[in-house]
């Protein structure tokens, strides 16, 4: 008998596991190693286990967007509950979460999630859908054509570093990201 007949039941748990090791084999190898087998071999897991979470490949990066989304949508609302100054705020929270690559929980994900953007019609249309709940949400204050080029300098920067453009040295991020908070309260 496999071990999967003794372990006890954690559907929660095996199911943040296939995500990570998605993510992990997207990272490692391109995302094309991702496939249901590799997968559930990666995790073990049977594939039966792995299609009773995620049916399909599809089914597996909407599920890895739904869970980064959740956590994004968590960070944003605490870095804007603690801001004071309601103009902007979306904007900076925004910042404060994709201007540092490494500032991010979960940045290997969001990479992957990244390149699978790109590639995954579907999953465009629901980052698209994402990003204009947030800005019908802030659009009081928010909506300013700084607060917009801030958003995008910032997009421009996490993609450079995703792709491995030369890096920006310590003193240059730091005067960037002075200049866009400041901006965003314009």
């Amino acid at each position: 008998m496999s071990k999967a007949h003794h372990r006890k039941k954690h559907p929660e748990a095996v199911r943040q596991q296939l995500l990570e090791v998605a993510a992990r084999l997207s990272l490692e190898k391109g995302p094309g190693s991702v496939t249901l087998d590799a997968v559930s071999q990666a995790a073990g897991v049977s594939k039966g286990g792995l299609l009773h979470h995620f049916p399909n490949k599809l089914s597996l990066l909407d599920g890895l967007f739904s869970d980064l989304t959740e956590k994004l949508d968590r960070v944003l609302a605490e870095k804007m509950q603690s801001d004071p100054e309601p103009k902007g705020r979306f904007t900076r929270a925004y910042v404060a979460v994709f201007f540092v690559p490494e500032g991010m929980d979960d940045s290997e994900q969001w990479k992957v999630l990244t390149i699978a953007l790109i590639s995954e019609p579907h999953l465009r249309e629901r980052w698209r859908q994402w990003v204009e709940r947030h800005l019908a949400e802030n659009i009081g204050t928010d909506s300013s054509p700084d607060s917009v080029l801030v958003r995008y300098a910032v997009d421009g920067l996490w993609l450079a570093d995703l792709l491995g453009a030369p890096t920006l040295d310590a003193e240059t991020r730091t005067a960037m990201l002075g200049r866009l908070l400041a901006l965003s309260r314009s």
